[in-house]
């Protein structure tokens, strides 16, 4: 492992030196999982002291005892100064503020940028599934620890004059899918993947999934009604951005120890084809970050190689 990571570290550094980014933009680890960024990131300011550099950070985290050792054993306050120019945290403050409650730790204050959940503004494609009714939709994310909820939701009866597909996830093992497909009672069917996961919530009438954020942001950018049932191991991520969301009427949670399949199906015979008004979200990150973007590059002067700039994620 350690050869393998002196490998990524050596080719992060290389791509970073003759790519010549104006803009970089780190996700989530400042140094990367195993640290392997910090050399690379060195290097930049030393010899493209320029290039502007951003941390991008989901809104929430995970509890503030655990991140606040993450941040102290892992990174460091001083080097995150000293290497980044920016922090953009994809959420909203008024949902969830992770400096408010010490997921960010408050000496990195004046680099937070809020941008708003990635949300809205991606176009979804046509439908890859052909269902004859109205449909109830359940969704797993990637599905390696979404067992539990689909099997929950295969078992759930489903509303009457309704259909119910549930969508495991490519990552789901197939021993589990072959569970989950016995489990299936009538009106459901189940897929391991759709084409776009997003065109499925726009049409569905309600919507039971986990609580990662690529789901969240794409069930908020519609107006589906949505159960979430978060995973809580090993990480609190999803339980307090589910949390969260719940306490201003977003979505409704269910907390996997009470998960089961009388409780999705009364969930689902109440919210199927009832709307929720979710325009008090700021959902406009995508367009933020573009501006966001021009604002930091636009600080430096506007020459030709300037105004080709590269921007490396």
């Amino acid at each position: 492992m350690d050869a393998l990571i002196q490998l990524r570290t050596e080719l992060i550094d290389t791509v970073l030196v003759r790519f010549r980014p104006h803009l970089v933009v780190v996700d989530r680890h400042a140094f990367g999982v195993d640290g392997e960024l910090r050399q690379a990131l060195a290097n930049l300011r030393l010899k493209r002291p320029a290039c502007k550099v951003v941390l991008g950070l989901r809104e929430v985290l995970d509890s503030p005892y655990v991140i606040k050792q993450e941040w102290i054993g892992i990174h460091g306050m001083g080097p995150i100064r000293s290497y980044f120019d920016q922090i953009w945290v994809y959420g909203d403050p008024a949902i969830h503020d992770p400096l408010r409650t010490g997921e960010i730790p408050e000496i990195l204050g004046s680099l937070v940028r809020y941008t708003g959940y990635l949300a809205a503004g991606r176009v979804s494609h046509r439908r890859s599934t052909l269902l004859d009714k109205p449909y109830v939709l359940t969704m797993a994310g990637g599905g390696s620890d979404g067992l539990a909820l689909v099997l929950a939701a295969a078992g759930a009866e489903v509303p009457e004059g309704y259909e119910h597909l549930v969508i495991t996830g490519p990552q789901m093992p197939m021993e589990h899918r072959r569970l989950v497909q016995c489990a299936a009672g009538p009106g459901t069917s189940v897929v391991v993947q759709t084409r776009d996961a997003l065109a499925e919530i726009e049409g569905a009438s309600a919507i039971v999934s986990m609580g990662g954020y690529n789901s969240i942001g794409e069930i908020m950018s519609t107006s589906t009604p949505a159960l979430i049932v978060p995973r809580t191991e090993p990480r609190r991520e999803q339980l307090i951005r589910a949390s969260a969301l719940a306490r201003r009427g977003i979505v409704d949670m269910c907390h996997p120890d009470d998960l089961s399949p009388e409780l999705v199906a009364d969930w689902f015979r109440g919210a199927a084809g009832t709307r929720v008004d979710r325009s008090g979200i700021d959902l406009t990150g995508i367009t933020a970050l573009a501006l966001l973007a021009a604002d930091l590059l636009a600080t430096e002067a506007s020459t030709p190689e300037r105004r080709r700039a590269h921007a490396a994620v």
